[in-house]
């Protein structure tokens, strides 16, 4: 198994930890982790899988396909944009793929017109990943990965807090049957979800008024 380098404080910390309940998440070939619970993947050497530990709980993962095609005679590396989806992460090993292999540069054009992800599980159990993609703006769009997974977190309610992925909007918000929508829980998660919500100046006011408070 690669070891992790760089993955963040909280993400390095529990895997270098004793984690009683922890899996192994492999990438099948081509498919390469980027950003997994708000951090940049990196590994020491390259391979054609990858292989990260996560203890068990819900993890936010960010892949891409990179892999040679053809186009005509010629190969070519094509390079998907990437993708970010929700991992239960339940004790069982897990590797990360596409439904199908790629063979020309126009396959691969219209296959990740609507991508399959799918999580195949040890025990052969295959589950299909609502995955969502991620578009950059402007030149060099993904040239900061990171900055591209937290501003799509905070456009949608999701925090990274003590190494898991949550969704403070399913967590917070309760609908009835009549579609009346309802705040619930404590004062510290609802602060969350609106700092989540919140501009980059107006974090920046709500600091230096907590400042103020102390």
């Amino acid at each position: 198994m690669k070891k992790v380098v760089g993955v963040g404080l909280v993400l390095c910390t529990l895997m270098a930890s004793s984690v009683i309940n922890a899996a192994e998440i492999t990438s099948a070939r081509n498919i390469e982790f980027v950003v997994v619970d708000g951090e940049k993947v990196t590994f020491d050497n390259w391979s054609p899988t990858q292989t990260i530990e996560l203890p068990d709980g819900n993890h936010q993962i960010v892949v891409r396909f990179e892999g040679e095609v053809k186009r005509g005679s010629r190969d070519l590396v094509f390079t998907s944009r990437p993708y970010l989806f929700e991992l239960n992460v339940d004790g069982r090993n897990t590797t990360i793929d596409i439904d199908t292999r790629l063979k020309t540069k126009v396959q691969a054009e219209h296959y990740f017109d609507d991508a399959q992800w799918q999580a195949e599980f040890d025990n052969g159990d295959v589950m299909p990943l609502d995955a969502v993609e991620l578009k950059g703006d402007g030149f060099a769009a993904y040239a900061d990965m990171e900055a591209l997974v937290a501003e799509y977190n905070r456009e949608n309610g999701i925090i990274i807090d003590q190494g898991e992925s949550k969704n403070l909007n399913d967590v917070l918000v309760e609908v009835d049957d009549q579609g009346k929508a309802s705040i619930k829980g404590d004062a510290l998660s609802q602060l969350k979800l609106w700092y989540t919500k919140a501009s980059d100046q107006e974090r920046k006011s709500f600091r230096r008024w907590i400042i103020d408070q102390d």
